[in-house]
């Protein structure tokens, strides 16, 4: 992407990447999942959400119940914005219980869409090394940076895509995604 894209072009890039990318990551984790899957498209606060509801197959007897085996994330994607309301810490809080006791003391609950830039919903949250959510390691303060540059720079495209190594919801990897104000493409890779 040109280094002298014009906010048009920056908008259209956007666009066409919330477009197209939920497309792309349905196929690339039909490639990568040996399970079956069930695949929505949700929309929230003009986010798109990519989500496995495996447990929906469990509840209509499709499969097999699999405690091993949990609903996920695909990808999330979207444009920057402020948070449409005060934050529900305890709707947070009432996700799965308390965070240490359900997943230890190095991880948080995080956001795929951050709440401050306009996330929501139970699907955006997940497992997060608690370094990297809170930006305490090198990893953590490159992944703050890219959000403080789409919180300061709203409007801006970004996605937020989980990469699993088992049936569980907890990504062992996260792609992180922006379309900058000059066009280009900032692309980054977390271990969780």
């Amino acid at each position: 992407m040109a280094d002298h894209a014009a906010g048009g072009d920056v908008a259209q890039i956007g666009a066409l990447l919330a477009d197209e990318l939920p497309y792309l990551w349905h196929d690339a984790y039909l490639e990568l999942t040996l399970r079956l899957t069930n695949i929505l498209r949700v929309t929230d606060n003009d986010f798109t959400y990519i989500f496995d509801w495996y447990s929906a197959l469990e509840e209509r007897g499709e499969v097999a119940p699999d405690a091993a085996t949990e609903d996920r994330l695909v990808g999330a994607c979207g444009f920057s914005r402020h948070a449409p309301t005060k934050r529900d810490a305890s709707r947070q809080r009432g996700w799965v219980g308390p965070t240490e006791k359900h997943f230890g003391r190095d991880c948080d609950k995080g956001h795929f869409i951050p709440y401050a830039l306009g996330g929501g919903l139970e699907i955006n949250l997940f497992m997060q090394l608690r370094a990297v959510n809170r930006g305490w390691s090198h990893a953590g303060g490159l992944y703050r940076s890219m959000e403080c540059y789409c919180q300061q720079h709203l409007g801006t495209f970004f996605f937020n895509r989980p990469f699993y190594a088992d049936g569980t919801s907890r990504p062992a990897m996260l792609e992180f995604g922006i379309v900058k104000t000059d066009g280009q493409l900032w692309v980054e890779r977390f271990e969780n």
